[in-house]
């Protein structure tokens, strides 16, 4: 049994780490500037060059943090989705909500020709992706929502939560196969994700419905642990069921889907990170694992952006397939160590 102080030391490694890969982030880029520079600009003293202040705090601070927003999301997504259905595979989209998502951006680029210029030329705006995004997500959720009031197996949702995917997956592709090469290369670029399109206005709504979400499922840690026991158990112990279902889904739609609707859909962090946490920190106690997967998956969101943005360079590679890069062997090392998921 890892002891309170081993817990503490932890914790203290990780915060370190985010702290330094949150300052290397923000140096890092197709210009490179001097840590120092980075902390007086963050201070609000002057730097080496003019041009490196308005930089760091109009493109790289808010990308910086975009990126916390994005990996402790979803690595607190994945944890929830993975206790909620004791699925090691469980991820925060398994509920279908990045299909509805995507199904509402699909939407809004593959059918803007359906419109007329002056119409088209509005839905296809920046906060028109977003909004659509949201509406999409909302749906699937929606329907989801109606769904697990109606069925008492939590397995059952899971199952429609796919259904639910497919669904949303089949009408994307039907929407592709009538749309331009144009609009297709539009839809496909949003595939890719992106943590530096945010102003500080859209990171502020992002943030606030983020914090809603983490909230909710910071009050469902007692749930989580009870219901590691199984549902029969927890009944016993006298935790509503439905109650607590219903509120780690709402949890998992506002920050997955939020995350979806202002970054895109991105992969494997949510699926991954829980899995490493509990590698590293080795406890079931939802006290210890949400806040250690919130550090670990902003810290490895921060590493991901800094490989996406190539040093040095003006080339910026797709964050999902650095995302995916990272995330696909830790899935496939845990499944030939066979070791016995924490659950």
């Amino acid at each position: 049994m890892t002891s309170l102080k081993t817990y503490k030391i932890s914790f203290l490694v990780l915060t370190v780490l985010l702290v330094m890969c949150f300052f290397t982030n923000i140096s890092l880029g197709s210009v490179y500037i001097p840590l120092k520079d980075v902390f007086n600009s963050l201070t609000g003293s002057n730097t080496s060059q003019e041009s490196w202040n308005y930089i760091i705090i109009n493109y790289r601070l808010p990308k910086a943090v975009t990126a916390i927003l994005v990996g402790s999301g979803l690595g607190i997504s994945g944890l929830l989705m993975q206790t909620l259905f004791r699925n090691p595979l469980a991820g925060p989209f398994v509920l279908g909500i990045s299909s509805g998502a995507s199904l509402g951006v699909a939407t809004i680029i593959l059918g803007s020709g359906l419109f007329g210029s002056v119409f088209a030329a509005f839905l296809m705006s920046k906060w028109s992706v977003v909004i659509a995004a949201s509406l999409g997500s909302f749906l699937v959720l929606f329907a989801v929502l109606i769904t697990s009031l109606k069925v008492r197996d939590t397995m059952a949702i899971l199952i429609i939560g796919l259904m639910f995917a497919s669904i949303t997956a089949s009408v994307v592709s039907m929407l592709s196969y009538f749309g331009s090469a144009e609009q297709l290369q539009q839809y496909i670029f949003w595939g890719f994700g992106s943590l530096g399109n945010l102003s500080w206005h859209e990171l502020l709504i992002f943030s606030i419905i983020y914090s809603f979400g983490l909230l909710i499922s910071i009050g469902s840690i007692k749930s989580l642990n009870t219901l590691l026991l199984g549902e029969n158990y927890a009944k016993s112990l006298g935790l509503n069921i439905k109650r607590s279902r219903l509120a780690i889904i709402i949890a998992t739609s506002l920050l997955a889907g939020t995350i979806t609707a202002f970054a895109g859909p991105i992969a494997f962090i949510g699926l991954a990170i829980p899995h490493l946490t509990r590698q590293i920190f080795n406890t079931s106690n939802h006290k210890i694992l949400l806040p250690a997967v919130f550090l670990f998956g902003s810290i490895i969101m921060l590493v991901c952006d800094s490989i996406s943005q190539v040093p040095n360079s003006d080339l910026t590679l797709p964050i999902n397939a650095i995302t995916a890069l990272i995330g696909a062997p830790v899935i496939i090392w845990l499944l030939v160590r066979k070791r016995k998921m924490i659950f």
